[in-house]
């Protein structure tokens, strides 16, 4: 494989690694490192690219368990933890709202269990369908459904409980 196919093949979902490495490590840093780490990975096996059905599931498993790893490894004390904006709306209140309400979510899906956290994010931020997640998280669909249930499940009662905080 030549460089130019490789770059084809594989530069579509680098923003999509991006964000699944920074939902597991949260940090932007460590994010993008692992992101490389995954690069060069795919690039020194390049020739073995073109047996895989789907690249891209392929890579995402690789930078799910590339974090994973970096997580259980002594560096993960020394990780950094840095939020990002989000911007959805024009007006200065409305985005500070919005801003508040995702960082929110985002914050309690931190507090989710590891493999809820991975399908949250491979569902309802990248969008993937179930047979997807389960083929990159060698699972089976309904054990899929279950943990995303799950977490959706403890995600709601976690809003639920802060915005009724003291309301009778």
């Amino acid at each position: 494989m030549k460089q130019n196919d490789f770059i084809a093949t594989v530069l579509p979902f680098k923003d999509r690694l991006y964000r699944i490495a920074k939902r597991i490590l949260v940090s932007n840093d460590e994010a993008e490192d692992a992101v490389q780490e995954v690069y060069l990975k795919l690039w020194k096996g390049k020739e073995k690219i073109k047996n895989y059905k789907n690249p891209e599931a392929f890579a995402i498993t690789m930078t799910k368990n590339y974090c994973l790893d970096r997580l259980k490894s002594k560096q993960a004390s020394n990780l950094k933890i840095v939020h990002s904006n989000y911007q959805n709306s024009d007006n200065l209140e409305k985005q500070i709202e919005a801003n508040d309400g995702v960082a929110l979510v985002f914050k309690l899906m931190e507090s989710l269990p590891e493999q809820q956290k991975i399908i949250l994010q491979l569902r309802d931020v990248e969008e993937f369908e179930f047979a997807e997640i389960a083929k990159m998280l060698d699972s089976n669909e309904t054990a899929i459904r279950v943990a995303l249930s799950r977490a959706r499940k403890t995600l709601r009662e976690q809003l639920i409980k802060k915005y009724n905080y003291g309301v009778s």
